[in-house]
């Protein structure tokens, strides 16, 4: 007998604006490594970051298309935690003041008929550098450190692995066609977290978070067990 379980996505998605969210470094995937960086995304001391207002007005679009409210004050704060690809040993994001709540994602179930998933945030923060794994060495390239994301976090309402994957194709559908993101998933434009929980009445219940899936298929293995 199968566990009826609750799913929740959280979707990264690169936004596309000609420059990074705290500084005037080029945001391109395909610039040769540690070739657009400066003290700013760097984390160098005294470095100044400001706000890059492309990147929260595509922000503030997706708050539109998914029907969400845009509060008129939102704030960056720093997610601590020490790592490799975050040379500031922190991470600039929102987070409890979003700029968007309370939206909702139509797409198609199982059944062809219509879905309504509720969002419940959508805040912008910078992303951490990328990791090269060549044999025993680990290699940092930094090109991707403070590029815009906007993070869309969903209530835990989906309950199979299809509708999770109807619900960020349509979500990634959604992206590209209001122009905010390419949605090149294999390129790293697009990231997914999946969260499960058991559904099993216990409040207590906790959540399996699954991180950094870049693709359908990945998500639906990661979600069939």
């Amino acid at each position: 007998m199968s566990i009826p379980v609750r799913i929740g996505i959280e979707l990264h998605a690169r936004l596309n604006t000609r420059t990074k969210l705290f500084c005037r470094c080029a945001n391109d995937a395909m610039l040769p490594a540690n070739t657009a960086v400066c003290p700013v995304c760097l984390g160098l001391p005294g470095a100044l970051p400001a706000a890059n207002e492309a990147a929260l007005g595509k922000a503030m679009l997706v708050g539109h298309a998914l029907d969400a409210q845009i509060h008129p004050v939102s704030h960056f704060s720093r997610k601590n935690y020490h790592y490799p690809d975050l040379p500031k040993g922190y991470q600039i994001t929102q987070y409890p003041d979003a700029l968007c709540t309370e939206g909702r994602l139509a797409y198609s179930g199982e059944d062809g008929r219509e879905q309504q998933l509720r969002i419940v945030r959508i805040h912008v923060e910078e992303d951490a550098a990328k990791l090269l794994h060549e044999g025993d060495a680990v290699l940092v390239d930094f090109n991707r450190s403070g590029v815009p994301l906007v993070e869309i976090v969903s209530a835990p309402e989906l309950r199979t692995p299809a509708e999770a994957v109807a619900a960020v194709r349509e979500l990634r559908r959604l992206l590209v066609w209001i122009d905010v993101c390419d949605g090149a998933m294999e390129m790293g434009s697009l990231r997914c977290d999946v969260n499960v929980s058991l559904d099993v009445g216990d409040p207590d219940n906790g959540k399996t978070e699954i991180k950094n899936l870049n693709s359908f298929a990945a998500i639906d293995r990661a979600l069939h067990w």
